[in-house]
């Protein structure tokens, strides 16, 4: 578990982050490493599962039951994994952790195992909400400068319309979308059709969390495009909501909706769609970054996604390699798997715990009066 102060605070309508508490996951074999972090929170703020929930089903779960076996391919794996119902977030650990291990294996970037058709990333930038419009302007203009290819704002009920006039004003020609988080209900129409005149390439995710069917009827009510995000965990919602209408784009991170197949999946019917993707982000160290990154080299993440330079959240990252953007495009790291190396010292400071799950564990099963036969799947 590590331990990662923000640069800045960081504001939505959730509250305010100032720091990260991340899971990071080390799978070892024949001599390579495989990374992965988790990218859920330590409260149920964004989607049900915790940093906690998390740790005590991979110790006491799914790391037990698959250490020791062998494993040919992602789908294989995946077939272990698929008795367990939700905790996408912390399956994907492990999913994503063993797609790093076999890339390396191959000796092969995992972009081009996934399948991506680019080695560089249009990027944009999301920006938390400022103490007011002026300042939200101000922050703007610096990525502006800078080359990002999109700017989002993060809006709330009361603070929506007033800042994203004043970046429109002041950036006319800029791509700007606005993220809601969940925060505004069907009653809040009238404000979000307020938004429909600035332009907006897209609403990220108004509604509740857990919404298709409010967000279809919102869509109706809209002309600016919905984009769901926290709604959509696997390709069963996505096709759901693309039938439904609740959404004309698709934020798609790969941690939320169990790993890259699920991911793979998702993107192959978003383009039978011909909904455009983009790469979303939950404000991961490197490691999480570039599994996002060789993600976005699919052909249809056609927008810009939350790949921002590292340097932006972190003093120092984790890894040994700069993920910087430069024109607002984010190269694709070109090492095998995921193509970024752990750098021990800053790893070393930022650990809060760490856990070591060998092979021949048994799986456990707590508090439970009459308890099972350990390898009896639940």
């Amino acid at each position: 578990m590590l331990d990662m102060p923000i640069r800045f605070a960081f504001e939505t309508s959730f509250g305010v982050m100032r720091r990260r508490y991340v899971p990071l996951l080390t799978l070892r074999a024949n001599g390579l490493e495989g990374y992965a972090e988790g990218v859920m929170d330590h409260l149920p703020l964004y989607r049900e599962e915790t940093v906690p929930g998390a740790l005590a089903l991979l110790e006491g779960q799914l790391l037990p039951r698959l250490l020791g076996q062998s494993f040919a391919t992602p789908e294989a794996l995946a077939l272990a994994l698929a008795p367990y119902r939700g905790n996408r977030m912390a399956r994907a650990m492990v999913e994503m952790a063993f797609w790093d291990l076999w890339a390396k294996h191959l000796g092969l970037p995992l972009w081009r195992v996934l399948g991506g058709v680019r080695t560089g990333i249009p990027v944009g930038v999301s920006l938390g909400i400022q103490p007011n419009a002026q300042a939200t302007v101000d922050l703007a203009a610096g990525f502006v400068v800078q080359g990002y290819r999109r700017v989002k704002l993060k809006i709330k009920p009361g603070w929506d319309e007033e800042p994203v006039r004043a970046v429109r004003e002041a950036f006319p020609g800029i791509q700007l979308t606005v993220d809601a988080n969940s925060a505004y209900t069907l009653a809040d129409t009238a404000a979000l059709q307020a938004l429909d005149a600035y332009g907006l390439k897209y609403i990220e995710q108004p509604l509740a969390f857990d919404d298709l069917v409010d967000h279809a009827d919102l869509q109706r009510r809209l002309r600016t495009p919905i984009c769901l995000d926290e709604s959509i965990t696997s390709v069963a919602d996505t096709r759901k909501a693309l039938t439904l209408g609740a959404a004309r784009v698709i934020n798609l991170k790969v941690g939320r909706v169990g790993g890259h197949l699920e991911a793979r999946r998702i993107h192959d019917l978003t383009l039978a769609f011909g909904v455009p993707l983009w790469c979303g982000g939950m404000v991961e160290t490197g490691v999480g970054r570039a599994h996002n990154i060789h993600l976005s080299t699919l052909e249809n993440f056609t927008l810009p996604g939350d790949t921002s330079s590292a340097s932006r959240y972190w003093e120092r990252d984790i890894i040994q390699e700069g993920l910087e953007v430069a024109g607002g495009v984010m190269p694709v790291p070109d090492g095998p798997g995921i193509g970024v190396t752990l750098d021990r010292a800053v790893l070393d400071r930022v650990t809060r715990q760490q856990t070591t799950v060998r092979a021949g564990a048994r799986p456990r099963i707590d508090d439970l009066p009459d308890q099972p036969p350990p390898d009896e799947v639940y």
